[in-house]
């Protein structure tokens, strides 16, 4: 296969996988809502399917680091198209919990997945950040587009449906895999494959990744809180309405695909790691910069500057990865960064509704975005500083 055609393609399977998750858990949320009337019945739902992705990160790298990633990729979307089946009939909340967290272990196999054939479906080694933006482009416009088509899916049909559109997705992503043909082998040493946790042990010796990898975890510890609190302060502090938070959101998604697809490219390789950190800070100010001016309208531009840094960041962290971890470790390595994120996300979202009930949405956003732009200072200021001379004796 023409390697200028693998990336467009993964990138289509990557939509669909995006896509499919949000085709799955909108419409069962709004079922156990409506079933349960319980806010923890429904945030069981979203536990059950990224916990996952954070537990299984070093057995879900070994095994993408293990076998042919395109095969694994092929082989997990087929489970995951059985699985959302299964929920499509499913009776009960601990069926429906149970498949959820079936599904996530696919989402912690599927993304390692990926992330290590794209050095192998690339045109070139150099057209990493391009790849990568596409990528990641192409997840975004899936989370975009899931919750609107799964909201839509279940009123038009109810969540059965919705989950067996989203079962088909997912074949159409294993259809997609078996097409693709890199243009070389993944590098794989069978007897010399090392330990599940290699992954993130490489991510902690390696100084650079180190750093840019502490501060996007410390960024997304208070982050993630934003998004119990942008409703609110949407709705109420600004009296923008369901339409200004629907705009919100748009300008925010918007920037991150214009970040991912137009700006990595403009970066020189030497300086990724230092404009990842630059990115984060003005991720977090797009957040803060609103509480402090009262205007939907500059809101809008804030969010969607700061949209664009967090595209620009997901893709030069991914290729900050791909770049100084050895090939062999690809799987793992990226399995532990996305295990560490969500694992952020969790316990950012269970204290987001702690923070807007204890000091109200504006003060919530403003400490979500400011506390990231304080990471990413400290972060550039490790950057800069010398390295201690070696001990002499």
């Amino acid at each position: 296969m023409n390697p200028r055609r693998a990336i467009p393609l993964l990138g289509a399977a990557i939509l669909l996988s995006a896509l499919g998750d949000f085709l799955a858990v909108i419409p069962l949320a709004l079922r156990l809502q409506h079933d349960s009337g319980s806010g923890i019945v429904v945030a069981s739902l979203f536990i059950a399917l990224w916990t996952p992705v954070a537990l299984l990160a070093a057995p879900a790298g070994l095994l993408v680091d293990r076998f042919d990633p395109r095969r694994v990729l092929i082989g997990v979307s087929i489970a995951q198209a059985l699985v959302a089946a299964g929920l499509a009939f499913a009776g009960s909340t601990p069926a429906i919990l149970a498949l959820t967290a079936l599904l996530g272990c696919g989402v912690a196999v599927a993304g390692p997945a990926e992330f290590a054939l794209v050095p192998a479906l690339a045109s070139s080694d150099s057209e990493l950040k391009a790849a990568n933006g596409r990528i990641e482009s192409a997840r975004y416009l899936g989370y975009t587009l899931g919750p609107l088509l799964g909201g839509a899916l279940a009123a038009g049909g109810g969540t059965t449906v919705a989950l067996l559109v989203d079962a088909a997705s997912f074949l159409v992503v294993a259809g997609v895999a078996a097409t693709l043909r890199p243009r070389r082998a993944p590098a794989r040493d069978h007897e010399d494959l090392g330990r599940a946790r290699d992954g993130i042990v490489f991510l902690v010796r390696d100084r650079l990744l180190a750093l840019v990898i502490a501060v996007a975890f410390t960024s997304l510890l208070f982050m993630t809180a934003s998004a119990t609190a942008e409703v609110f302060f949407a709705t109420d502090v600004l009296d923008a309405g369901d339409l200004g938070y629907g705009a919100l959101m748009t300008a925010w998604t918007g920037g991150m695909v214009l970040g991912a697809t137009t700006l990595p490219r403009r970066v020189p390789a030497a300086a990724g790691a230092t404009v990842a950190l630059v990115a984060i800070a003005v991720q977090g100010a797009g957040l803060a910069l609103p509480t402090l001016w009262l205007s939907l309208a500059f809101a809008l531009v804030a969010y969607a500057v700061g949209g664009s840094a967090q595209g620009l960041k997901n893709v030069l962290i991914r290729t900050l990865i791909h770049e100084r971890v050895p090939e062999r470790l690809h799987g793992r390595a990226y399995a532990a960064y996305n295990g560490l994120r969500n694992g952020a996300e969790l316990v950012a979202l269970a204290g987001g509704g702690l923070m807007v009930s204890a000091l109200g949405a504006r003060s919530t956003l403003l400490l979500a975005g400011a506390l990231p732009v304080l990471a990413a200072l400290t972060g550039l200021a490790a950057r800069r500083a010398p390295r201690p001379a070696p001990a002499t004796t």
